[in-house]
């Protein structure tokens, strides 16, 4: 399909949907048909595609309106999601096409190729795995989505699913530290748009893996590059790995 196309804004108010908005003004193959936040009705009919950097239960809500009208396509860029919402968006993907990812950026994304390539490589018995993230003051969920994209990419190297190998927080006597395990630390303060490290580190070495976002507006490009691609879909649950092209959609 080509020519112009038709966006909605969920979330519009919030920093990412205003950076989301100026990107979209910047592009001449998109008019930004609605704008809402959680709480009003939007009349979705007007999009082809709408971008939702929201909550998780308002995303969760969208993506079942969504999904109940048959349309229109979706990317997600919301986080903290439990297991039941993650359960639903899945449901809805049945009947439309969304994207969701827990970070729109291509260096985020090239990073989670080569931490589970590295993990692949490093000894669990001689590597230990830790992953360090710093947002802002007003993030809510911790760790980010980011930060558990990049678990899930080590723990898939090493065989496992993240949850069997997940180090619960390090908080008063915790005894020595369990070999295979990968454990998360999260910064909040000021307005830290977003960092994400992985620390691979042995007795003799230590190799560090970092992401740092400068501005927003990465984010903002990634997931109107996202809604590009979902608009034209099947339904289906996908994510920045098959807008990229790194796998077959």
């Amino acid at each position: 399909m080509s020519g112009i196309f038709h966006a909605g804004i969920s979330g519009a108010r919030g920093r990412m949907g205003r950076a989301v908005d100026q990107v979209l003004d910047e592009r001449d193959d998109v008019m930004v048909a609605v704008r809402f936040d959680w709480g009003e009705t939007p009349d979705l009919s007007l999009c082809d595609v709408v971008i939702d950097f929201s909550t998780a239960e308002a995303s969760m809500a969208l993506a079942e309106l969504a999904a109940e009208r048959g349309g229109p396509a979706l990317v997600i860029g919301s986080t903290g999601f439990t297991a039941e919402q993650d359960a639903r968006i899945l449901k809805a993907a049945e009947k439309v096409a969304i994207v969701r990812s827990g970070n729109y950026s291509l260096g985020v994304n090239i990073l989670i190729g080569l931490v589970e390539h590295a993990a692949l490589r490093l000894d669990a018995r001689d590597w230990d795995i830790e992953v360090i993230e710093a947002h802002h003051r007003l993030k809510v969920d911790a760790p980010s989505g980011t930060a558990l994209m990049l678990g899930e990419a080590a723990a898939n190297g090493r065989g496992h699913d993240l949850e069997e190998v997940r180090q619960k927080p390090y908080d008063g006597i915790t005894g020595e530290r369990e070999p295979g395990k990968i454990g998360f630390a999260s910064i909040r303060g000021g307005g830290i748009v977003g960092e994400h490290t992985v620390l691979f580190a042995s007795k003799d070495e230590t190799l560090t893996l970092s992401h740092s976002a400068i501005d927003r507006s990465l984010f903002a490009k990634g997931a109107v590059a996202a809604a590009a691609w979902v608009r034209t879909r099947r339904p289906g649950l996908y994510d920045m790995q098959d807008v990229l092209g790194f796998r077959q959609a």
